[in-house]
């Protein structure tokens, strides 16, 4: 029973109840009473985060797609999300291996009867050897099972010519998971710390520093250079930043998002090196290494070019990100990649760990998928005919639509696009007349958001405005994916134009 001292609110020195006190006055009626936890109450800083991707056009385009389910008219037929790199939602089929190595895995019975390759049930075993009980349904090492680990370990080694340490390797729930842990440890709660983030970005990043209480420090990609990462640009970021916070990590994202750009090795040795003099911790978001579209460029890891360089690059702390959701695989909905921490000392680890122990563990199944992601099948095994047909078919698709993309809006008047190099989205530049800007406001919206909301309600076509992204001021942008099928893909590029031009036309003449 709770000590009625302690239940007397408002009461004297002595618990009695003063005429004032809800203990003398009755208690308050339910009518009146707010709600413990409302919009009032609630932490601030989950008001304050922006999440584009997810944000108001999206939800605009649910209500169309649910009012088209109920018989709703409009002018087109059905939505076509191009919002979000979400592969399999827009026609990508799964890669067979990873649905066979889970589902055995799963379902341990299927081993006997026969059903899958011999290299599918010698994985699947293995994987079971490791978790706890012979089963996925246990808690794993709140780090991921040790044989994925390994395989982590392996891959890294036979990409970058380095040994990796099992033990800076964590397995995550997708590597939005592992981001969010990494920037809240790297932001405690006095002082103010600074993430370097270039713009464009990925919203998780802005998201996650406001969430978390830090401070961003915006560094601008050159759009005239294929969205190049300027050196001045960034030493004047740092300085800019330095005069509001503590700048203590740079973010850079590698093949780009929105931008689609390949950063050279140069680039790549330029951004360690500046890292290193200002003193910070370098993040690298390398989740599309596998999506490398234009002729000549090529994927080369932080990682690699750090082990390259000197011996004062030794203890240069570097956490790297991979993920199933992107490349090939595709498997956003199974929550699977790894993190890799190097420059960490063990009492750094340590703390680190026992974070990633309060989540208890990364899900198995998406261990499972980062398994497969880190060890394909090889030429001898059985699986690998058909693995290699699935992703040729993948990759070399994306490849033809990176192409169509920059190629078809390049033709449309005020659309400048640069080449997607890489990774899943196109980032145009649209030049919207200012006289829309009335409208967007009584919407509520920026200029660019209205432009991508009037693109939804008359074309059925969901992108995400440029300034969920963040865009050099008086520009405009609107990022898409390239993922949509073929035949959906080049219908809506066809849209796209004819909105273009009607909407500008609409504008102009008022």
């Amino acid at each position: 029973m709770l000590n009625e001292r302690a239940m007397n609110v408002g009461s004297g020195g002595n618990g009695a109840a003063t005429p004032s006190s809800p203990a003398a006055s009755g208690p308050v009626s339910s009518r009146s009473r707010s709600p413990p936890l409302c919009l009032e109450t609630m932490n601030p800083r989950v008001k304050e985060m922006q999440y584009a991707v997810r944000g108001r056009i999206l939800l605009e385009a649910l209500k169309i797609e649910e009012s088209l389910k109920q018989g709703g008219r409009y002018p087109f037929e059905k939505v076509l999300y191009a919002n979000i790199g979400n592969p399999q939602e827009v026609g990508q089929r799964p890669i067979t291996i990873v649905r066979q190595v889970a589902a055995a895995c799963l379902d341990p019975s299927l081993l006997e009867q026969g059903v899958y390759p011999s290299d599918v049930v010698q994985r699947a075993r293995e994987i079971l050897a490791d978790a706890k009980g012979g089963s996925l349904g246990a808690y794993t090492d709140s780090r991921g099972l040790s044989v994925v680990r390994r395989h982590v370990a392996e891959f890294i080694e036979s990409r970058d010519g380095s040994p990796a340490d099992v033990s800076r390797i964590f397995l995550l729930n997708g590597a939005s998971d592992g981001i969010k842990a990494l920037i809240m440890t790297a932001t405690p709660p006095e002082g103010r710390v600074g993430v370097m983030v270039p713009i464009p970005q990925y919203p998780i990043y802005t998201a996650s520093i406001t969430e978390f209480g830090a401070e961003m420090a915006p560094y601008y990609l050159d759009e005239e250079r294929q969205w190049a990462i300027d050196s001045q640009e960034l030493k004047s970021s740092v300085e800019r930043a330095r005069k509001s916070c503590n700048p203590r990590v740079m973010v850079v994202i590698n093949p780009g998002n929105p931008t689609g750009q390949c950063l050279s090795d140069e680039n790549i040795r330029g951004i360690i090196q500046f890292c290193h003099n200002e003193g910070l911790m370098l993040i690298a978001d390398e989740v599309y290494q596998e999506n490398i579209y234009q002729k000549g460029a090529k994927f080369v890891s932080f990682r690699k070019v750090l082990k390259s360089m000197g011996p004062e690059y030794k203890e240069f702390q570097l956490v790297s990100f991979h993920s199933t959701s992107k490349g090939y695989l595709g498997e956003c909905g199974i929550r699977g990649g790894y993190m890799e921490m190097l420059g960490f000392n063990d009492l750094f680890i340590d703390q680190f760990y026992k974070l990633c122990s309060t989540k208890l563990c990364p899900n198995s199944i998406g261990q499972v998928a980062t398994d497969v992601m880190v060890k394909p099948p090889q030429p001898n095994d059985p699986s690998f005919a058909l693995f290699d047909q699935e992703r040729r078919a993948v990759l070399e698709g994306l490849a033809k639509k990176a192409k169509m993309v920059y190629e078809e809006l390049n033709k449309v008047p005020g659309v400048r696009c640069n080449e997607v190099q890489g990774s899943m989205y196109a980032f145009p530049q649209v030049t919207i007349p200012e006289e829309a800007w009335e409208d967007a406001k009584s919407a509520g919206l920026q200029l660019d958001g209205y432009y991508c909301l009037e693109f939804l309600k008359q074309k059925g076509v969901c992108v995400v405005p440029g300034s969920g992204f963040g865009q050099i001021p008086g520009t405009w942008h609107f990022r898409t994916t390239i993922l949509p099928t073929e035949e959906d893909f080049k219908k809506m590029l066809k849209d796209f134009a004819d909105f273009h031009c009607k909407f500008t036309a609409k504008y102009k003449r008022s």
